[in-house]
């Protein structure tokens, strides 16, 4: 697999509302399900988009991506009080032993999918806490999203997952992405 981030200078992309078509604020609260003063994280948040959306129903959600470019653009648009940005890869994340209730990503898998951060994300996110994942398929026809070689498909994601100790509650291939919900 390739590894890349999303290019700061085409940043303004990430705000394009067309992207609910992929995943609806709807559909990632709902997987989520946790309660009003849940602790969060959004894991590759570039400019808050999906950030905004959860953090407006929870308690405090941390803004997680490796480019401080990405929080100075969301700082520029105006983040939320509820929302701490955090400049960490996924498998380094400055967060305690069991500090979230949950943790999401959306279009961001491809980007941190290493046994390393599996393993982080089993170390932050409390037992019991969900982490959803919203990512490209491999499966799918490739027309939008990284190339076809960064991918993954969500039996290999969701091998992973379990690899870290989560257990999958749910996994399924769309058209253009895949779901997967893992609780710990």
């Amino acid at each position: 697999m390739g590894f890349h981030t999303f290019d700061v200078d085409r940043a303004d992309k990430l705000e394009d509302p067309d992207r609910f078509r992929y995943c609806s604020a709807e559909e990632l609260l709902a997987a989520l399900a946790v309660p009003a003063d849940a602790t969060i994280a959004d894991l590759g948040s570039g400019t808050g988009f999906y950030t905004d959306v959860v953090a407006a129903h929870v308690g405090t959600c941390y803004a997680v991506d490796v480019q401080s470019e990405m929080h100075d653009l969301y700082a520029e648009k105006g983040i939320p009080e509820n929302v701490e940005t955090v400049t960490a890869g996924v498998d380094d994340l400055p967060l305690s032993e069991n500090a979230l209730d949950a943790a999401f990503s959306t279009m961001t898998y491809h980007e941190y999918a290493s046994d390393e951060s599996l393993a982080e994300l089993a170390r932050v996110v409390r037992p019991g806490g969900r982490v959803v994942t919203v990512d490209w398929t491999a499966e799918g026809p490739g027309d939008a999203g990284p190339p076809r070689d960064e991918r993954f498909g969500v039996g290999d994601a969701a091998s992973a997952f379990e690899d870290a100790g989560f257990t999958v509650e749910r996994a399924e291939t769309r058209t253009d992405t895949f779901v997967l919900v893992a609780r710990r």
